[in-house]
């Protein structure tokens, strides 16, 4: 052997020349291999207009990505860590879910710090991020809008109150919320996190409201016309209000313009479902609405899909009293929180 060759084995040996696929190429196929897990799936799409065909594929299916809970509500995707966050109400806790790890739990308590035992649904609801990537949450049993001011990925069960009062008096149960982009906060206060509902003796505010807290902390009555205002939405120009009322007897979602000084008008009904509950499991919950302005609002049966203008293009029958959605960040998927469930549906 030549001095050169032998130079040259040399290299091959310490630097190990292999026919062996560059790692980053291992890494992605991994990713992907991990993405392409089965889950059970469930439910069924009924269609009812064409245009749903261009929002969820014709041969789409709704996975079952966990379940064994109580009550599961607030999804809230967490982009920045690949992870879904929801509330499981009756056991005040918060869950997470992720590709790698599937159900873990993140949070307890979640929504009722106090120490003397109490009754009703006391754990948090909607869970929602603010400017700063902080996690807001609607606090059933301690009957507030709260902060946690730890990072999102350390969660800490010690909160910061937003607002618990109005007109010195204290809220029922908050129970969804949505930021503007002018970072105001507006929720909905219906009764369920109290143990006798609107009947229970601690209830202080004799309706059910819904509220916006303005920039500077003053909290102002939007309206407290609903039996019980539940889920609430946004258009993407935020010029339209829809809110969720989720009563039997008028099970409803209504839409509001929005005014320059953040209060609302012109409220009239979006859909009426009422003649739906009898016969189908559950009640105008809550929604999402993607960037072209169509509506994804749970409600009797599952997922309803209605265009800007109110009309039914489709509904995701789940097969479970459904109670809200949320999408991930590029609006691919849509995650459900149903009964003891978290499901998943991708969307076009």
């Amino acid at each position: 052997m030549t001095k050169q060759l032998f130079y040259l084995a040399c290299v091959f040996v310490l630097f190990g020349c292999t026919n062996e696929a560059p790692k980053e190429d291992t890494t992605q196929q991994t990713t992907e291999e991990k993405m392409k897990k089965e889950y059970p799936t469930v439910g069924s799409i009924e269609r009812m207009d064409e245009r749903m065909d261009a929002l969820i594929a014709k041969d789409a299916q709704l996975e079952i990505l966990a379940e064994g809970f109580v009550w599961s509500e607030g999804p809230l995707w967490v982009e920045a860590h690949q992870m879904l966050l929801f509330s499981d109400i009756p056991p005040n806790s918060i869950y997470k879910w992720t590709e790698e790890g599937g159900k873990e739990l993140y949070l307890t308590p979640s929504g009722y710090t106090g120490e003397e035992e109490r009754g009703g649904e006391v754990g948090s609801n909607a869970l929602i991020l603010d400017a700063d990537g902080r996690l807001v949450l609607c606090q059933h049993g301690d009957r507030r809008m709260a902060r946690m001011d730890v990072p999102v990925i350390l969660p800490e069960a010690k909160f910061t109150t937003l607002a618990d009062r109005y007109n010195g008096k204290r809220f029922n149960s908050p129970n969804d919320a949505v930021f503007n982009s002018k970072g105001e906060l507006f929720f909905t206060d219906p009764p369920y996190g109290l143990a006798q509902q609107e009947n229970d003796p601690s209830k202080e505010l004799d309706y059910q409201g819904v509220f916006r807290v303005d920039t500077s902390g003053i909290v102002h009555l939007l309206t407290d016309e609903l039996t019980r205002p539940n889920g609430l939405a946004f258009s993407p120009d935020e010029s339209k209000l829809y809110v969720a009322n989720s009563d039997p007897e008028r099970a409803i979602w209504m839409v509001y313009d929005m005014q320059e000084d953040g209060s609302i008008a012109n409220g009239k009904v979006f859909y009426d479902a009422t003649d739906k509950v009898a016969i189908e499991k559950g009640l105008p919950d809550g929604m999402k609405v993607d960037d072209a302005g169509n509506i994804y609002a749970t409600g009797p049966g599952g997922v309803w899909v209605f265009s800007p203008e109110g009309e039914p293009l489709g509904l995701v029958r789940t097969g479970q009293a459904t109670s809200n959605c949320a999408f991930n960040a590029d609006k691919s998927a849509l995650y459900i929180t149903a009964d003891m469930y978290i499901m998943r549906l991708a969307l076009k």
